[in-house]
């Protein structure tokens, strides 16, 4: 489904009105719409947002400069086109000054209209594939490689790929570290919306305080330290897909919010009272039983029945262990970046395939990063992985854990040493922690608090 950019014409001069659409809408990549007066123009853009606006300046009520300072106000990313006079070019210098992109001077000619629309288009894509391009940046980067041979996740994968061709709101399930990002990246990646947005929220990691203004934006002064207008990411998404990560962690003050969006496209910024819509397709996750969460209380059943439309489980690595030595391959290439990275003996192979491996794939990528790191040549060795790993394994090794005189710890003191080592190397950042772990942050916190950990104060 190719993009369709929405120009919106704004001039009180019905024949001009008509003119410009009739150019526009020649081509099937616009949607046009017209308003005659800044005031119509206003109440539009309150309800949706633009991609391209073309802008007269001299009209009655509200003029064409108090549209400008509004789009730009509110709107950073819209490029405004402003349509004048020859006798008004200063005007429109000046105009130009205060954020807008271009003018076109009346009478126009064909070619330079949508020339100069082309161009604005291209630059409000530029725009907010800058945007998009931030935000991927302060994420932490991951391929979106589903690596795995086993019946389990084939079936996973052939699922996405025949519910991409729709619409449907997706939820997937599955315990932490298996994989649910990169099986709703599947999705979105063979979808029609493919070439637009796909935003990731990870509804864990933000405050509740916070979660509703990240969705939905804010308008300026809504509340302390919002010192300027912001567009939430449910605007960003416009087109494409968002993915709702962790959506079981949503408070029950902004579920109500959530389910009228999910419902209607329609969402208020935060501080604003004016509705608008974007049309966007919603995937969420979660490694939670949404339903006892319902019966807890913590989840609402209506929210629950709009998200659960099709659901996909993503079996935990215990029960595809086949996929393990595929798995292993990925990752030393990933870590290693070379041709030929370090092989794992036939010893260590043994203990990475007995464990059964609770914070599943993404322990495995991070025992593998630290095994990488350990290893003095270009073998990976049952020494150079975690101890709690090789001892909850039951597997004995030749190479003994005690060869260089190392004496032999109690489980709980192997668990606080491997924790400690985790805290460590996430330069004690508990968020980042309990997901190398596989574990929740509250349960990290209580082990940290059980050992005694020292954990140094940021």
């Amino acid at each position: 489904m190719p993009r369709k950019y929405n120009i919106l014409i704004v001039d009180d001069e019905p024949s001009v009105v008509f003119l410009l659409k009739e150019e526009l809408t020649e081509l099937e990549e616009y949607a046009v719409t017209t308003a005659l007066d800044g005031a119509e123009a206003i109440n539009l853009l309150h309800m949706q947002p633009y991609d391209v606006v073309l802008l007269d300046v001299k009209m009655p009520r509200v003029s064409g400069i108090e549209v400008l300072k509004f789009i730009r106000e509110n709107y950073p990313a819209t490029q405004v086109i402003i349509l004048t006079n020859v006798a008004d070019v200063k005007t429109a210098i000046e105009t130009m000054k205060l954020g807008a992109y271009d003018f076109v001077s009346k009478p126009y000619t064909r070619e330079d209209l949508l020339a100069t629309v082309a161009r604005a288009v291209e630059l409000y894509q530029l725009t907010i594939d800058n945007e998009l391009m931030k935000y991927e940046l302060s994420r932490q980067g991951s391929a979106y490689d589903i690596v795995g041979e086993s019946e389990a996740i084939q079936n996973v994968v052939r699922t996405a790929e025949k519910i991409a061709q729709s619409d449907a709101i997706v939820h997937i399930q599955g315990p932490s570290g298996t994989g649910k990002e990169l099986v709703a990246h599947l999705i979105h990646t063979s979808s029609s919306r493919k070439n637009h947005p796909f935003v990731i929220v990870n509804c864990a990691s933000i405050p509740d305080s916070l979660l509703e203004s990240e969705l939905f934006g804010h308008e300026q002064g809504a509340f302390t330290n919002a010192i300027k207008m912001k567009q939430g990411l449910v605007e960003v998404a416009n087109c494409g897909t968002l993915f709702l990560d962790e959506v079981g962690d949503i408070s029950t003050l902004i579920q109500p919010k959530l389910l009228r969006f999910l419902e209607s496209g329609e969402f208020r910024r935060v501080g604003g009272t004016n509705a608008m819509k974007v049309n966007v397709r919603i995937l969420s996750a979660t490694n939670k039983d949404l339903h006892k969460e319902v019966e807890a209380g913590r989840f609402r059943e209506d929210l629950l029945y709009r998200l659960n439309v099709v659901t996909i489980r993503i079996p935990p690595l215990k029960e595809r262990k086949e996929d393990i030595p595929l798995l292993l391959k990925h990752f030393l290439r990933k870590k290693m970046r070379t041709k030929n990275p370090k092989r794992i003996n036939t010893e260590a192979m043994q203990f990475l395939l007995h464990y059964d491996w609770p914070g599943n794939v993404r322990e495995l990528e991070h025992v593998i990063e630290g095994a990488v790191l350990l290893s003095h040549d270009d073998e990976i060795r049952a020494k150079d992985l975690p101890l709690a790993l090789v001892d909850k394994t039951g597997v004995r090794s030749s190479e003994q854990v005690t060869h260089d005189g190392e004496k032999i710890f109690s489980l709980e003191e192997l668990e606080k040493r491997h924790i400690e080592f985790s805290l460590r190397k996430n330069n004690f950042n508990r968020m980042k922690t309990s997901e190398m772990l596989g574990i929740t942050p509250k349960t990290l916190y209580l082990k940290i608090k059980k050992y005694r950990i020292v954990v140094p104060q940021h």
